[in-house]
């Protein structure tokens, strides 16, 4: 992995999910950890993202949580992470997530996690950049959005072959396996332009 040291992990903070995808968010963390990637997240310590945290922390991984003020106690801030970030907004948080990172994994999860896959993609698209953007289709959880957008290109809706836009891998191995064969990044991104 020539030039990804940090990777952003969107994906939920609800507890109430299946055992099987909060495991393999920690094995996410795990990896990432053993591959010297820098996980970079929401911030809370619980869910998918508490797992993905611990899972980098438990293997000496390097975690950056980003939190808006009004989530830290929502979603109970993680306390232990090398670095925890408190910011104003929303907005704040997103933009903070992508400057700090190499590429993109989206992990299952609700409203917010896809708000966040829509906007990386959409800048992706927009050619703003052209970080990695996988998607991790565990137990083909995403396979009804990936439908959607399927259909949004048979109505003419879209026209970029989402090949473009990112990756769709089913398993958390394959999250490593695409990150090591990504090429080089050919955008310098203006933050201002985003």
């Amino acid at each position: 992995m020539t030039n990804i040291k940090s990777i952003c992990v969107y994906c939920g903070s609800s507890n109430l999910v299946s055992d099987e995808h909060l495991a393999k968010a920690h094995q996410l963390g795990r990896m990432a950890a053993e591959n010297d990637i820098e996980v970079v997240y929401g911030g809370g310590r619980v869910g998918s993202m508490g797992r993905v945290a611990d899972g980098a922390l438990a293997h000496n991984g390097t975690v950056t949580g980003i939190i808006p003020e009004y989530l830290d106690k929502l979603e109970v801030a993680h306390k232990d992470v090398n670095e925890l970030i408190v910011v104003d907004s929303m907005h704040t948080r997103k933009m903070a997530m992508f400057e700090r990172s190499d590429a993109f994994c989206i992990l299952p999860g609700g409203l917010g996690t896809l708000d966040e896959f829509f906007e990386i993609a959409t800048w992706k698209q927009l050619g703003m950049h052209d970080k990695p953007l996988i998607v991790v289709n565990l137990e083909n959880f995403w396979t009804p959005l990936l439908n959607l957008i399927n259909h949004q290109i048979s109505a003419g809706y879209l026209r970029q072959n989402p090949d473009d836009i990112y990756s769709v891998v089913n398993n958390i191995e394959e999250v490593f396996t695409q990150l090591k064969s990504m090429p080089e990044s050919n955008i310098e991104t203006d933050l201002k332009q985003l």
